[in-house]
């Protein structure tokens, strides 16, 4: 199951950095949501996927068996899913509002506070 899971990660990868690389905000987005995703799945199966041991201390030990699920990632993860959730949201909200006032969501196009006629830069010191 872990081998799948790493080619998934991998994808997932690969998709978030195709999608950051767009001019189009509404792509970057997503983008920047499937790599939330794919490092909370990369976690998630870098802290080993078992179903026959619990992650519970049996009486008498100070530590977890060994084969045991470490608990750690999955409650690191839950806090990371509602994190990055909202900062989705808040993203979502921030590119409407970006479309509402420039009429576009083309990065290239939403050069409103540059001016068209400005100098180039210095060509030395």
């Amino acid at each position: 199951m872990e081998p799948l899971l790493a080619i998934l990660v991998g994808l997932f990868f690969a998709a978030a950095i195709y999608l950051m690389q767009s001019k189009f905000s509404i792509r970057i987005m997503l983008g920047i949501a499937i790599l939330g995703n794919a490092v909370n799945l990369l976690l998630f199966t870098g802290g080993r996927l078992t179903r026959e041991v619990p992650p519970i201390i049996p009486a008498g030990l100070d530590s977890l068996p060994a084969g045991t699920a470490n608990p750690l990632p999955q409650a690191l993860i839950l806090t990371a899913i509602v994190i990055s959730f909202s900062f989705l949201a808040f993203l979502l909200v921030l590119t409407y509002r970006a479309y509402q006032d420039l009429g576009t969501d083309n990065t290239s196009d939403m050069r409103a506070a540059e001016p068209d006629d400005r100098p180039l830069p210095p060509l030395g010191y």
